[in-house]
């Protein structure tokens, strides 16, 4: 079964996410030791816009995907929320990168966590999650999500052919209907026959009465 390219590529933004805080401890742990960090700025650099670029892409095409209802309006949500999870996540690396936090050295645990350093770590990529997703790992995701969009694909096959159905009934009545209005012409046409021979054979009997009533009086002025 395959997989879902927006989760695929949202695990790797994510993974991007990780790479970054974990090279900004180490560029802060070369500065406080004398070291020189000037290659992993740079990488860092690259990798930050890489990884903004990367949310737009899962914005546009989760718009899209969206738009084209391929997916739940409920699972549509969900994906808004990661994504804008992870954009501001990108936010916070800028600021650490920048260094425009208000603390001098950002621990490691405050970029994993996205805060101050305080309270217990934990992972900052997880979010509220559904009671049908709780608990199961990224490929059950996957899967759970591949069997509703196979689900989806099911409802809207069943509607097409109830659609289907309906539009071959609809032309096998009106064929019908087409046949019944050519009868009705036929009969009209019979009628039209019958009633102007019906007309022809009155005015014949009508003269042939008129006749036969003049011979009577004609026969009967005649002398004996």
């Amino acid at each position: 079964m395959s997989q879902d390219l927006w989760l695929q590529n949202y695990d790797a933004a994510c993974r991007l996410a990780q790479e970054i805080a974990e090279n900004i401890h180490e560029r802060n742990r070369q500065q406080r030791t004398g070291g020189n960090p000037a290659k992993l700025n740079m990488t860092l650099r690259a990798s930050l816009q890489k990884l903004k670029q990367n949310i737009a892409q899962l914005r546009e095409t989760l718009n899209q995907t969206s738009a084209q209802r391929r997916i739940m309006q409920a699972e549509a949500n969900r994906r808004q929320t990661l994504v804008d999870d992870l954009a501001t996540r990108e936010t916070r690396l800028n600021a650490s990168f920048k260094g425009d936090l208000s603390e001098a050295e950002p621990s490691r645990s405050s970029l994993m966590t996205g805060g101050s350093g305080s309270g217990p770590a934990g992972n900052p990529w997880l979010v509220n999650e559904s009671e049908e997703t709780r608990g199961l790992s990224f490929g059950e995701i996957k899967h759970h999500q591949q069997q509703i969009i196979e689900a989806q694909d099911a409802g809207l096959d069943a509607l097409a052919a109830v659609i289907s159905r309906q539009k071959q009934m609809g032309q096998e009545i009106g064929n019908e209907l087409e046949e019944q209005n050519e009868i009705i012409d036929d009969l009209a046409q019979l009628v039209d026959k019958t009633d102007s021979r019906i007309k022809n054979e009155t005015h014949r009997v009508k003269l042939l009465d008129t006749k036969s009533a003049s011979c009577e009086l004609f026969q009967m002025k005649q002398p004996s």
